[in-house]
């Protein structure tokens, strides 16, 4: 698959000050979370590849355009939806994204209809022409989101994009996000510290920590392997032969207390085996689960690391 965003020694100072430090890293996905708490430099990485600021070492690529000889071109590649409102006071919502839509290249007309369909897309269609200082906080946000796509961009960025939405308001904004993702016409990088959006959202992640790169993944990967984890509680007094039946086809085990277990299957395993493995050994399954997604987990790991780095 094509890359996305190459990081090749990418580093930013202000004032002498380094935000981001030595990043490497080549980013695929269809959907790219970029992970961290607040003053991780997750902001200014984008507003880097976006050419607002320039590297003071290293360089980074958006689908194979360098930032630092072809910003221009790569602005032309990609729809930026900023975590602040950035909006011109007293202006419709239709004109406004019209106008973004203009300054990204499209002629007058184009732009003009590009602005409607946005609109409509974004479930903003009834209020279009009502100025953007009466629309409600959700509204900005799914303004902000027309702007970022009417131009036809084969990348989009979105920094915060649920930020204080109520739950109505995040579930609908969650909800686009994903369709956009899913048509698989444009790719997408979601900026967020919110761990629930980059998971409901992304295949990949990139965690920042203290501008360094705490640590980089594969979701969909890890989801895979997270299907062959599972967590039993059972009950029986054959628990030790039960052990040893599963370890016989190919399981790795980890005994609890209370009868819990932990185990990996083996790929061919399938769970309905492993409750036809428990009836011979007369031990009951009462409850299995499998492990939940771990992206909390590669998380607070990333934090815990000492220098930033797993």
């Amino acid at each position: 698959m094509e890359p996305v965003i190459e990081l090749d020694g990418l580093e930013v100072c202000f004032d002498g000050r380094p935000i981001l430090k030595k990043l490497k890293a080549t980013l695929t996905g269809r959907s790219i979370g970029l992970l961290g708490p607040n003053g991780a430099g997750k902001s200014t990485l984008l507003s880097t590849l976006l050419g607002f600021y320039p590297p003071s070492a290293g360089t980074a690529r958006v689908f194979g355009r360098d930032v630092r000889t072809h910003a221009r071109e790569v602005r032309g590649l990609i729809g930026y939806m900023p975590e602040n409102d950035a909006f011109i006071a007293g202006m419709s919502g239709v004109r406004f994204v019209r106008l973004m839509a203009e300054l990204a290249g499209l002629p007058r007309e184009q732009a003009l209809e590009r602005a409607h369909e946005a609109f409509f897309y974004v479930g903003l269609g009834e209020v279009r022409y009502r100025t953007l200082g009466t629309y409600s906080l959700g509204m900005k946000q799914s303004a902000k989101l027309a702007q970022a796509i009417a131009h036809g961009p084969k990348l989009l960025f979105l920094d915060e994009p649920t930020n204080g939405l109520d739950p109505p308001a995040r579930s609908r904004m969650i909800q686009l996000i994903q369709e956009i993702r899913d048509r698989g016409d444009l790719r997408l990088i979601l900026s967020s510290h919110l761990l629930r959006d980059v998971e409901e959202c992304c295949d990949e992640v990139l965690i920042l920590k203290d501008g360094n790169i705490a640590a980089f993944c594969n979701l969909e990967e890890e989801r895979r392997a997270n299907r062959r984890f599972l967590e039993i509680e059972t009950r029986g007094e054959n628990n030790g032969d039960f052990l040893a039946a599963l370890e016989r086809q190919g399981c790795e085990t980890a005994p609890g207390a209370q009868g819990r277990i932990k185990l990996i299957m083996p790929d061919g395993l399938e769970v309905r085996q492993i409750y036809q493995i428990a009836a011979a050994q007369n031990v009951q399954v009462r409850r299995l689960n499998h492990k939940r997604d771990s992206l909390e987990d590669i998380f607070l790991k990333a934090m815990e690391a000492g220098d930033g780095r797993l």
